[in-house]
Formats: C-alpha cells, structure tokens, sequence
C-alpha cells in the first residue's frame, strides 16, 4: 500500500527538480555582464514605486544613482523625503525634478517644453557619466510624446551610455522606439483603481 504523505512529497520533488533544471539552464546561458534599459510602462499603478523600489536597492550597494522626475516635481514626494536624508557620502544619489506642475494644468507649452529640456540636460550628463550606476527617467514617456524632448537625441544617448550604466523609464504611453531600445518591458495593466471611484489619493500611499 502507498503513503499518500509520501507520493505527495515524491510528486512536489519531481515537480522542483525540473522548475529547477529550467532555472539553472537559464542562468547558465545568461552570462552577458552589462547595465540594462527597463521601461515600467502601462495604465496601472506602480511604473513610479517599481523605479523607485530599485533606486533603494541600487543605493544599497553604495551606488551612484540619478533621478529625474518629469511631469511631477511640485507636489511633495515621500521616496524623495527619505531618501534625501540619507548620507551622501554612502548613499550618493541626485534626485532632479523638473518643478512644473502637471501640464493640463500649467497650460503652457514653451514654459512646459523650456523646464523639461532643462532637467534633460542634467540627464543628458549623468548618461555620459561613467560612476553613474542607474539614472531613472521618471514619466520621460510624456516629455517624449508632448514633443519637449527629441527623441532621437534620447534614443541615442540612452544606446551611447557607459557599458556598465542601467536606465530606467517610465510613463504611459511607451512608444515601439523605447520598447525596441530597452532589455526589459513591464506594462502595469489597470483592474480597478480606488480613483475611479471616488477616492482621493492618499499621502503616503500614493505619492
């Protein structure tokens, strides 16, 4: 008579060792050594959390890492709070922001267009800078798709970066030309979102 306990646990081994074969496989065919492009793209909520989740994961290892917020940049900012605290001298991170308000509400195109280019132009030197481990894009998809930016130029200086240096963007709306450009693709799909009915959005939750 068998033990069921025993085929159980007989059946789960079985079911390991071969999700285990796939890993290993995977792992020893992954064996390029360079920095990455992820895009957080999609409808849903967490294209910012996720940026930011890997900026404190970066920074832990005592990497140098720069932040640049388009869009956002006049309301307060809880990742910004704390991390700004952080020691310098350990924890090296620059976090830029492009200080306008939304753009359907500052309705103003060139003043829009003149602040976006300004943060750029921090970006654009951080991605030619060799001790920068990770530069984060943040909602860049709208500067590029409001036409502020030219994307050619970022593109370009995004694919010319330092071999060892990762970036990541994010923002709705991602266009073929930065998903072709990146290694890593998440679109953050939307279920439900406590907006659509009728919650406000919370201070430590949602920024």
């Amino acid at each position: 008579m068998t033990n069921p306990e025993t085929d159980k646990q007989q059946r789960h081994k079985k079911r390991m060792q071969a999700r285990k074969e796939i890993v290993d496989s995977g792992v020893a065919k992954a064996l390029e050594e360079r920095g990455i492009v992820i895009v957080y793209t999609g409808d849903g909520k967490g294209k910012t959390t996720a940026a930011v989740g890997t900026v404190t994961r970066a920074l832990g290892y005592g990497y140098k890492v720069v932040v640049g917020q388009f869009i956002k940049g006049v309301w307060e900012c809880g990742e910004k709070n704390l991390l700004g605290q952080l020691p310098a001298d350990k924890y090296p991170l620059q976090w830029h922001e492009m200080g306008t308000d939304f753009t359907w509400e500052t309705q103003d195109f060139e003043a829009d267009k003149a602040a976006a280019l300004a943060l750029w132009g921090k970006l654009k030197v951080a991605l030619a800078d060799d001790s920068v481990y990770l530069v984060v894009m943040d909602e860049l998809t709208y500067a590029l798709n409001y036409k502020w930016l030219d994307k050619a130029e970022v593109v370009d200086a995004i694919k010319n970066r330092p071999f060892e240096q990762s970036v990541i963007i994010t923002g709705r709306g991602a266009k073929q030309y930065l998903l072709d450009a990146a290694d890593t693709v998440t679109e953050m799909k939307s279920v439900k979102h406590a907006f659509e009915n009728g919650v406000s959005a919370r201070k430590g939750i949602e920024w």
